[in-house]
């Protein structure tokens, strides 16, 4: 169509530029060379008129189609923008919708856990009463006296220890104690336990609290509270400290690997700060794994922490420095400061269960035990009850605010495998001067241990 018309367009202006020059010629006299010049004129004027017209319509066409382009082009941004508000508005309905349902899960995958976990101490449970029952059937009556000591049942205070645990230790004279908790120490038949601390009332493990346990060469196990005191006498507590510290980094790194928010509880004697000597190389291992100061914390009795004195405020002062947290646990009353408490590094107090639920047994504190919680968080220290064994004290408890529970209801104390204080190099390789001398430390032929976390079950 373009084409035709521009061929038409040209023969119109030959065709007048030819009628031009026939008239020129006939009427106006012109020869016919200036006729023909007269006709090219009017036909190169034509051209020029015709392409200059046609560019002129062309360029506003060209205007015209860019305005649309632009209108066209603000439209389709325009658009472009709402679709972005929609579908901004839509990802935060999208999140807020997804965060309520995993707000709503959350709870139940951890009741469901917290459930699956009391399944597996049940499990445990009976697991421990078929084994003792199967003994006692396979047993002779000539030996039906002699009870296996692991049948205790797991619900039993932690008090009602079986008569053969420890009885032929306690039967000796206080020299012969020394002499069999010394052989002990030198023979590395120190056994480490691990008993854990729950968080209230989810009861996931958030703590462990290694205990140690004498092994005599007949193999009867001797509880802590028959043998420390005697090995404060004579002042071995500094080689068992030494020991137990280096046994609870071992135990903690295996347990850092599995679980980054779980700590350890280490019991520490004040003979061993006061112990300039021990306590060099105490501190000089402490400070080698000064990565772990955030998991490790450091337990003191409390009649402890009253009889110190200078030295072992200087001593705590250093381990404080060092980013290490403290616990006092073994409370008889809660008449205490917790300002100076907190000051000196404390950041958590165990208190018996029994203490808390029966007012009476804190009658001269300066606080009533409802309270206790409160007014420690307010000095950063954590409450935890312990010796916890009937599911009505963890009622009770719940309502003094207690946050952390330990005791038999939860676990029994366990002992650790041999393989968990074996090929862990780690925590020895940090301190290669200080492990030949801690006493028993480089002998792999002591504890045996339970469970998923190096705790067996």
């Amino acid at each position: 169509m373009f084409r035709l018309a521009a061929i038409f367009v040209a023969v119109c202006m030959v065709l007048i530029a030819g009628s031009l020059a026939a008239v020129c010629y006939l009427f106006f006299g012109l020869s016919g060379a200036e006729s023909a010049t007269v006709g090219l004129a009017a036909f190169t004027g034509l051209a020029l008129y015709n392409t200059v017209t046609t560019r002129l319509r062309d360029r506003t066409d060209v205007g015209e189609q860019i305005a649309d382009l632009s209108r066209l082009t603000a439209d389709l941004a325009k658009h472009m923008a709402e679709m972005k508000r929609n579908l901004t508005a839509a990802e935060t309905k999208v999140d807020g919708a997804v965060n309520r349902v995993r707000a709503a899960v959350e709870p139940v995958t951890s009741e469901i856990e917290e459930l699956g976990n009391l399944v597996k101490q049940l499990a445990e449970t009976v697991a421990v009463h078929e084994t003792a029952i199967v003994a006692r059937a396979h047993t002779p009556a000539a030996t039906g006296g002699d009870a296996e000591p692991m049948s205790a049942p797991v619900t039993a205070p932690m008090e009602a220890v079986p008569a053969s645990v420890g009885s032929g230790f306690r039967a000796l004279d206080a020299a012969s104690m020394v002499a069999v908790i010394r052989e002990a120490i030198d023979a590395n038949r120190l056994d480490l336990y691990l008993q854990p601390v729950v968080t209230l009332p989810q009861r996931k493990v958030r703590f462990y609290e290694a205990l140690t346990r004498l092994r005599t060469a007949s193999g009867e196990q001797v509880m802590a509270e028959d043998f420390v005191p005697h090995a404060e006498a004579a002042g071995l507590m500094p080689r068992i400290d030494n020991l137990l510290l280096f046994r609870c980094v071992q135990i903690l790194r295996r347990l850092l690997m599995k679980n980054r928010e779980v700590g350890l509880f280490c019991n520490v004697s004040a003979a061993t700060l006061a112990d300039s000597q021990y306590f060099a190389q105490f501190s000089d291992f402490v400070d080698a794994n000064r990565a772990l100061a955030p998991a490790l914390v450091f337990e003191f009795k409390q009649a402890s922490y009253r009889a110190m004195g200078p030295m072992e405020y200087e001593s705590l002062a250093s381990l404080a420095n060092r980013g290490f947290r403290f616990s006092m646990d073994h409370v008889t009353d809660v008449r205490m400061e917790p300002r100076e408490l907190s000051e000196r590094g404390f950041r958590f107090l165990k208190v018996p269960g029994t203490m808390l639920l029966k007012g009476h047994h804190v009658a001269n504190g300066d606080i009533h035990p409802a309270d206790l919680s409160d007014m420690l968080a307010r000095y950063h220290i954590d409450l935890i009850a312990e010796r916890v064994e009937s599911e009505s004290s963890v009622v009770d408890l719940l309502d003094f605010d207690v946050r952390f529970g330990q005791g038999f209801l939860f676990s029994q104390p366990r002992p650790v495998r041999a393989e968990a204080m074996q090929g862990n190099g780690d925590a020895a390789k940090s301190a290669p001067g200080d492990t030949a001398r801690m006493p028993g430390i480089n002998d792999p032929g002591a504890p045996r241990l339970v469970s998923n976390l190096g705790v067996v079950a």
